[in-house]
């Protein structure tokens, strides 16, 4: 196969939001995952687990979503603040968690958390069991300068500064457990939280600082995503329009339909139907951006000078991973393990994400820890990075690169896929090889219409595509660099350059390359 990377062919710059990670009290994502609290025997930095603060810090996630997910429709915030002695006690039952939640997790650790890690948070509201008045305190106890007694208990609590926090859900999932609402009735409600978001500003003229996430559609229904957004934003367009900047849809890689394909035990059709499924979500968010535009220009033109025509929402992908069968019935809930058929399918969405980074702004890996298509695993005092952390790391640079557009020249091999990001001094380039056939090594041929030459090679494989990370062999799959001269032969071909890639079955590979 060969693929041809010119640095001219820009796309557009990669948000470093699109590599989002997603966090909710599910199973033992934070409890036990991320919090353990300050007297546990496990070791930890006040409260959080350290060892998963660490590999979080390391990673530096641009973006993090809490409290959920489904989680949010029956979260009241203030079961969350102050003194840990004195908050409430309820019963967890998000997605089947069965846990006493004791709320030692709030928003004062949640946003002290995206603190220490540099991410930007994003806080999805209660809409389902909550009220406008709730969201609206909220978002002032996290953001009010002025000294009002919100802001003030913020104060008392540990932070005198405003958070700043500037990203919110207004809903999560409403077309099921948030409401099983229509797209009219949601507008209804979405009309109502938005409009009341408080504005942070003084200048009466100025936009709002506050970004408000509307619940987009279910995008694992075909008829029902395509027609959910055409009611949304064809409510959207009638009247005025309340604040509107990002529009969440959900997708998931859905294996339910084998009961003998497991996370770890699976044959190559269990194989192929996974990957081939991650896929699907280029053609879903295009189609999606496409239904976005023409609702957008449902909206009239405003009547008088002073008035403001909303022209642009942004497309979000607010939970997004590979969802194996038996997580149904893990305990703790929703845990899956994660062999290289979910770091291959990691690896091609990031691609995917980021090569439509024209379109989308903002992207969750859902979840962080411990659930679904998780970074970290723990068990006890164990704790366990998974291939997808790696692939996350070795990605990294391509935040705030500027993406390529990569054509394939001939379909030879249909595994092997290819994405390149250019530097913004445009002097690098990252390249992203990803052999997504489960037994066959592959060969790849890049051409380089420029004098380039690979400074480093990194390579994610496993001696068996079942393999795992377990708290026994915590590094049994690990990237490593290798010897450029290993992987790849150079030649110069006319004013280019010309790679001959070696690539090993099921492998996630970067090339960095300098340009001259």
């Amino acid at each position: 196969m060969t693929t041809f990377i010119d640095p001219s062919r820009e796309i557009g710059r990669i948000d470093p939001k699109l590599h989002g990670q997603f966090i909710e009290f599910l199973g033992e994502c934070i409890d036990e995952g991320l919090w353990v609290g300050e007297d546990s025997p496990i070791e930890n930095e006040h409260g959080y687990r350290k060892a998963t603060l660490d590999a979080l810090r390391a990673l530096e996630p641009p973006l993090l979503r809490w409290p959920g997910g489904c989680y949010a429709d029956t979260y009241h915030w203030r079961d969350g603040v102050g003194p840990r002695t004195e908050r409430k006690t309820t019963f967890n039952e998000n997605f089947a968690t069965y846990e006493l939640d004791d709320h030692s997790f709030g928003t004062d650790e949640f946003l002290r958390l995206c603190e220490m890690l540099g991410a930007e948070p994003w806080i999805n509201i209660n809409m389902l069991s909550g009220t406008v008045a709730e969201m609206k305190e909220w978002m002032e106890y996290c953001n009010r300068e002025q000294p009002t007694d919100v802001a003030l208990e913020r104060a008392r609590n540990g932070h005198e500064a405003p958070y700043g926090v500037k990203y919110w859900g207004i809903g999560n999932e409403v077309w099921a457990g948030g409401g099983t609402m229509t797209p009219s009735t949601y507008m209804d409600e979405y009309r109502r939280f938005a409009s009341a978001m408080p504005k942070f500003t003084t200048d009466v003229f100025a936009p709002s600082p506050m970004y408000a996430i509307a619940c987009g559609p279910d995008g694992n229904k075909p008829r029902e995503r395509e027609a959910w957004t055409q009611d949304f934003f064809r409510a959207l367009a009638e009247y005025r329009q309340p604040p509107s900047n990002g529009y969440d849809l959900h997708f998931y890689n859905w294996n339910v339909d084998n009961d003998a394909d497991t996370p770890t035990e699976f044959d190559e059709d269990g194989w192929n139907t996974v990957i081939d499924g991650c896929l699907e979500l280029e053609d879903i968010l295009r189609d999606q951006w496409r239904l976005m535009q023409d609702g957008l220009a449902l909206i009239h033109e405003p009547e008088v000078a002073m008035d403001t025509k909303l022209e642009h929402v942004d497309l979000i992908i607010g939970e997004w991973g590979n969802w194996h069968k038996t997580a149904f019935f893990a305990r703790p809930a929703l845990r899956q393990q994660v062999t290289m058929r979910d770091a291959v399918t990691t690896a091609l969405t990031l691609d995917l994400l980021q090569r439509n980074c024209d379109k989308v702004s903002m992207a969750c890996n859902a979840q962080t820890i411990n659930v679904l298509n998780s970074l970290v695993l723990t068990e006890g005092e164990a704790t366990i990075l998974t291939p997808n952390y790696d692939v996350f790391m070795m990605y990294k640079a391509h935040r705030d690169a500027v993406a390529l557009d990569v054509p394939r020249q001939d379909a030879a091999d249909e595994s092997v896929y290819t994405f390149a990001s250019k530097s913004q001094d445009g002097k690098e380039l990252l390249v992203d090889l990803t052999n997504a056939h489960m037994n066959d090594a592959a060969e790849i041929t890049v051409v380089i219409p420029a004098v380039a030459r690979v400074e480093e090679a990194t390579v994610l494989a496993a001696a068996d595509p079942h393999d795992c990370n377990t708290a026994e062999q915590t590094d049994l799959i690990r990237a490593r660099t290798v010897p450029v001269a290993d992987m790849v032969k150079a030649t110069a071909a006319g004013s280019g350059t010309e790679l001959v890639v070696s690539l090993a079955p099921a492998s996630v590979n970067t090339l960095r390359i300098a340009l001259d």
